[in-house]
């Protein structure tokens, strides 16, 4: 079975975030939010794909993905029941359907990992998407966090990898 992985970038820094990546072997990453432009360093759209690209990282924006307004504010309040209600008719829209087709296309081809800024998965609209993948791929999900990246190479093996003869190309 394949996996996919999630991540936040609360609470972390663009070094500590890239080294997760990189110690996960992330090849691929995919931008859920809606608006791509961070107040912190180095997480706006433009930084962060030249920043990946130079770590050999190809980066993908699914704004039709994103937690719409409403949500984002149910969600920053709190309230999460609210935020789930909005987010999953979102998720609904022929808009998100086509990007999340274009999401399945696309973590087909190597290690990917979902991105938006929470660092608690619980709480954020990316583990939503990651369960729609779950059920469009067959693929496993694994939470990854970006405060601490040495924990991926002290657990190195305990990590699950990207096998491409499992999942959609299997199906």
């Amino acid at each position: 079975m394949s996996v996919v992985f999630t991540v936040g970038y609360e609470g972390t820094d663009i070094e500590r975030f890239v080294r997760t990546l990189k110690f996960a072997g992330i090849k691929q990453l995919a931008d859920v939010r809606a608006v791509a432009i961070s107040r912190k360093a180095g997480f706006s759209k433009t930084k962060l794909s030249a920043r990946l690209a130079t770590e050999g990282i190809a980066y993908s924006h699914f704004v039709a993905l994103g937690d719409p307004k409403p949500g984002r504010e149910a969600a920053r309040a709190g309230n999460y029941d609210l935020f789930h209600c909005i987010y999953n008719a979102h998720i609904a829209t022929k808009d998100a359907r086509d990007s999340l087709r274009g999401l399945v296309d696309f973590v087909s081809v190597g290690p990917t990992c979902l991105l938006c800024f929470e660092r608690e998965p619980e709480v954020c609209h990316r583990s939503i998407v990651a369960k729609e993948l779950i059920q469009e791929t067959g693929f496993i999900v694994f939470n990854l966090f970006a405060d601490d990246p040495e924990r991926y190479v002290r657990q190195a093996s305990k990590l699950p990898r990207f096998n491409p003869r499992k999942g959609v190309a299997a199906a």
